[in-house]
């Protein structure tokens, strides 16, 4: 979302604010009314879009998307929800919510990568990006990834059913085991490393993803032990992985530099078992025996 708005900005000779964001991980909401109330109210059809997550995708921080919504509609701008990280894991009723588009992806739900989906109100007026035939009703030139797409919905049905194959109820059976397994990993670092610091851990988050600090350690060497013992986490979001670099959300959150250099995500998924969650605590248990001394070394 970042890059294609500042190339945009910069192409037209605009600026575009950033929300800010708070020490819990979630966008400042009264800057938002602040803004608002100072810019608009907008007439429509407007062409002020506010672009936010559902979900943090470092931190899992839950963000108000109720209210957010609220001042969209008293002040007349859009909203587009990045639900990529959000969806399976939380409930999103795209109707309830009052949003104008939603984005999704099947490779957070196990399903395979590449493929994706838009959800828009009718009234909300997309306009298609790539013209040429009239597939994707309109909004997008090209031949479909049927493939993808039936791999989307069978990940979303299996997702539905639950990882036992009983009836989810929308999911909650799935989201209830990936949060007993989170719990468990982050109840196992506090008692290893009481000193590690779970960021966002006061703030209402997503199950199955965990953004860990450990002052005094830096990030890429966590990474590198871990993956020697065949771990694979990340430092920043899942998708820098191989790139050195500090986390922007987590600067943008305002957090103490050491512990923005030391922060790892871990992320669990529809296939993460037990023996997994004991695996990784067992590692963390050797990879922080000499704490000084990675901290020493970094």
């Amino acid at each position: 979302v970042l890059a294609p708005s500042e190339r945009l900005a910069e192409a037209r000779g605009e600026h575009w604010p950033r929300i800010p964001a708070l020490a819990g991980g979630v966008v400042d909401v009264d800057w938002l009314a602040h803004w608002a109330s100072t810019h608009g109210p907008f007439e429509a059809p407007s062409r002020i879009l506010v672009s936010v997550q559902a979900a943090n995708n470092e931190t899992g921080a839950i963000q108000p998307l109720g209210e957010i919504v609220a001042i969209a509609r008293e002040y007349g701008f859009r909203v587009h929800v990045d639900a990529v990280q959000a969806v399976g894991k939380m409930p999103l009723d795209f109707a309830l919510l009052g949003a104008d588009f939603m984005t999704v992806s099947a490779h957070k739900l196990g399903g395979p990568k590449g493929v994706g989906a838009l959800i828009a109100r009718p009234e909300a007026g997309a306009r298609a990006l790539i013209a040429g035939g009239g597939q994707e009703r309109n909004q997008r030139a090209g031949t479909e990834n049927i493939a993808g797409v039936a791999g989307f919905g069978a990940a979303a049905a299996a997702l539905m059913q639950g990882s036992d194959g009983s009836d989810g109820s929308d999911g909650v059976a799935e989201r209830a085991r990936m949060a007993r397994l989170q719990r468990r990993l982050e109840d196992g670092v506090r008692q290893m490393t009481p000193d590690a610091v779970i960021v966002a851990g006061g703030s209402a988050r997503v199950p199955g993803l965990t953004s860990l600090a450990l002052p005094g350690a830096k990030a890429e060497t966590l990474v590198i032990r871990l993956d020697l013992a065949g771990i694979a986490v990340s430092a920043g979001a899942a998708c820098s992985s191989g790139k050195v670099g500090r986390s922007h959300v987590l600067s943008a959150m305002g957090l103490a530099p050491e512990i923005v250099a030391s922060a790892i995500r871990i992320s669990l998924g529809w296939a993460t078992k037990e023996a997994d969650i004991d695996r990784f605590l067992a590692t963390w248990r050797e990879v922080t025996a000499g704490h000084a001394a990675i901290a020493e070394v970094a």
